[in-house]
């Protein structure tokens, strides 16, 4: 990396880091939000067909479930590249920045 991009990256801070991830990692996550994007036009559908409440509310329920599960594998993915990385490269700020993202999920 040069020294300018370097400078930059710093002058930026972690609002705009960006993460590498792996094949695997990255097609799981891309499954992941096809699926509950193919579920939320469902429920869209489910609206414009004027289906029963109840119906679109266990819909709703399934994709709140969806991306709770989602949260969850990118949250441990994170925990156990990122965050391991740069606690063992001494960047201890990490850890506050993991409580923040914490604190904003268990709102």
């Amino acid at each position: 990396m040069t020294e300018q991009k370097e400078i930059t990256k710093q002058q930026e801070g972690c609002c705009h880091r960006t993460k590498e991830r792996s094949e695997r990692e990255y097609k799981d996550l891309i499954h992941r939000l096809n699926r509950i994007e193919g579920q939320v036009r469902g429920i869209r559908g489910m609206v414009e067909r004027d289906a029963y409440c109840p119906e679109i509310l266990t819909q709703v329920a399934a994709v709140s479930a969806a991306l709770g599960s989602f949260n969850k594998v990118l949250l441990a993915n994170h925990i156990r590249t990122c965050v391991a990385d740069d606690i063992r490269e001494g960047r201890d700020e990490t850890i506050d920045e993991l409580l923040n993202t914490l604190q904003k999920l268990m709102r």
